[in-house]
């Protein structure tokens, strides 16, 4: 075997075994205000489209903070009764349905950086998420209305929250 070519291989092996250990993807996840003023959690249909609609177990909500996270509001859902998570299906925060394991959902309060994650049944395809994330915050407006905004890049880890002051 020519030296270039074991060197090929052995870059593709290494890179192959660095994969195959890597953490499973996590998707990034739709956040908008739904009807109420509250926001809402679904899926991208751009990942609906190339993955499908991913089956939901659960949902939870926690505010970000320097020491860490606190839940605000989880809901499950029973394994004997799944369902699609679709980009038209919006999940309200503090849910609507009765019949499902939930907490009490506290207040979101204007400043503040939440993070919501929905954990999925596996997918069939390995490249698919296993689960959608996304980090937001609400900002207070005149009339006493709050503006919705998604976090990503810097503002993410909790750097340069424009629009995020309560």
């Amino acid at each position: 075997m020519r030296p270039n070519l074991l060197i090929l291989c052995a870059v593709v092996a290494a890179t192959w075994c660095v994969n195959a250990g890597a953490a499973p993807p996590v998707g990034e996840l739709d956040v908008r205000m739904g009807s109420g003023g509250t926001p809402c959690f679904t899926v991208f249909q751009k990942d609906e489209r190339r993955f499908g609609a991913p089956e939901f177990r659960s949902i939870s909500v926690s505010e970000v903070t320097p020491a860490g996270k606190a839940l605000m509001w989880a809901m499950s859902i029973p394994p004997q009764r799944p369902f699609l998570v679709t980009f038209r299906l919006c999940i309200p925060y503090a849910g609507r349905l009765p019949v499902l394991p939930k907490t009490t959902a506290l207040p979101l309060q204007p400043g503040k950086v939440y993070e919501t994650l929905i954990e999925i049944t596996p997918p069939m395809l390995s490249s698919a998420p296993r689960a959608y994330r996304a980090r937001f915050c609400l900002s207070a407006k005149a009339g006493g209305t709050v503006q919705l905004h998604t976090l990503s890049g810097a503002a993410f880890e909790g750097k340069g929250r424009a629009g995020c002051s309560g």
